[in-house]
């Protein structure tokens, strides 16, 4: 008996003439993903991409596990191919379903007849079928309408595939289908959630954060590590680049009013991560702010840092309040990481009186007290690359 996962890529279908790209993207990416359970063949044939295992050994459960976090996937299922001889398809239904029938109380058949040239029609497909698996499993009743498990049967143009339970994808699309985003993160409960939010409408995520030695600790960077790993299980190998941010934040502490400081840090944050960005030939930056959270989150704040940036800032929490933050966070789970006592560089120097209306005129004369620009560029030629990886 041979086992694949028939995985349906929901939106994918909506691309018109562009799907097929999309779908190779999606295709190399679970290659990527999936290498080290086993290399896989994969057919598109119909929404549906079949994948095959190439290796015998393959561990199947694994690679479902894998495979529900990757985005532009809708829903998938492990189901047994055979041939398209219909007492094959009920002794390979048994079979293979029989675990699952066995803990169930009622079951209905579907069928999905994409061969068209196959002898039974889909009605005729699910009487026959229902009435041998009744026979065979006698402890079982039909229910059409809320079964404990619903018998699928899909009769494609080479084989006859039967699976039970669907599983639901991680849905968006594909990494890298939408190009390439800088996100900004800190150790916080926020950015994680942002970066896994932007990379599901399909972004490839290059991540920068800001060390600020020694008011932060080794700690608080191998807390960043942990998150963007567990961030990396749905979005696939990360970038991180380490900014060394100590000097500009005393400069800042040294000859900016108190009341901005934390929106002058923003702004040469934003500087920085757009160099980045710009060498990584990534389109946006993304931050994990939402309106109004804090001082430096107002809608004047929010003016003054996006001055600097000549390409677009995205802020997919910028509607959300805390407690829809931190139940997408426990969700992915980053909540438990974010949630560890060590300090980032956001929290070195902060005001006790921030201004919640700054201008953008105060703001930029603030900053002309000190020279930022060239202290701005050598942050961003001494950060440090890491390569994330949670495969």
């Amino acid at each position: 008996m041979k086992e694949v996962i028939l995985i349906k890529n929901g939106e994918l279908a909506l691309k018109g003439l562009n799907r097929r790209n999309f779908e190779d993207l999606l295709i190399k990416n679970l290659k990527f993903r999936l290498a080290p359970v086993s290399k896989f063949q994969f057919t598109v044939a119909q929404s549906t991409i079949v994948a095959e295992p190439l290796q015998e050994d393959a561990d199947m459960d694994r690679a479902g596990e894998i495979i529900s976090r990757v985005f532009g996937i809708a829903a998938f299922s492990k189901a047994a191919a055979t041939e398209k001889n219909f007492q094959t398809i009920l002794k390979t239904a048994r079979e293979y379903l029989e675990d699952d029938l066995m803990g169930a109380s009622t079951f209905k058949v579907e069928a999905k007849r994409a061969d068209k040239t196959f002898p039974l029609t889909s009605p005729e497909i699910c009487t026959e079928a229902g009435g041998y698996l009744l026979n065979a499993f006698p402890h079982l009743t039909v229910d059409v309408h809320n079964p404990d498990i619903k018998v699928t049967i899909e009769i494609r143009d080479e084989y006859a595939y039967i699976h039970g339970r669907q599983i639901k994808g991680a849905g968006g699309m594909p990494t890298g289908s939408a190009g390439r985003a800088t996100l900004l993160i800190s150790g916080g409960i926020d950015s994680p959630v942002a970066g896994y939010m932007m990379a599901k409408r399909g972004l490839e995520l290059i991540a920068v954060h800001f060390a600020s030695p020694p008011y932060t600790s080794e700690r608080a960077e191998q807390k960043v590590h942990s998150l963007l790993r567990q961030v990396a299980k749905y979005s696939g190998r990360i970038r991180l680049w380490v900014v060394p941010f100590t000097e500009i934040q005393e400069h800042i502490k040294d000859n900016c009013p108190e009341d901005i400081f934390t929106v002058v840090m923003r702004r040469m944050m934003l500087r920085v991560a757009q160099i980045i960005a710009l060498k990584e030939n990534a389109g946006a930056l993304i931050t994990g702010e939402s309106l109004a959270q804090v001082a430096s989150q107002t809608l004047p704040a929010i003016v003054c840092t996006d001055d600097v940036c000549s390409m677009p800032v995205f802020r997919p929490l910028i509607g959300m309040d805390k407690d829809e933050v931190i139940e997408k966070s426990r969700k992915i789970d980053t909540f438990d990481i974010s949630v560890l006592p060590y300090e980032d560089c956001c929290t070195v120097f902060t005001p006790k009186h921030p201004k919640t209306r700054p201008t953008l005129e105060y703001v930029e004369k603030a900053e002309k007290c000190f020279d930022y620009a060239p202290m701005v560029e050598q942050a961003a030629e001494q950060a440090r690359l890491v390569i994330i990886d949670n495969r």
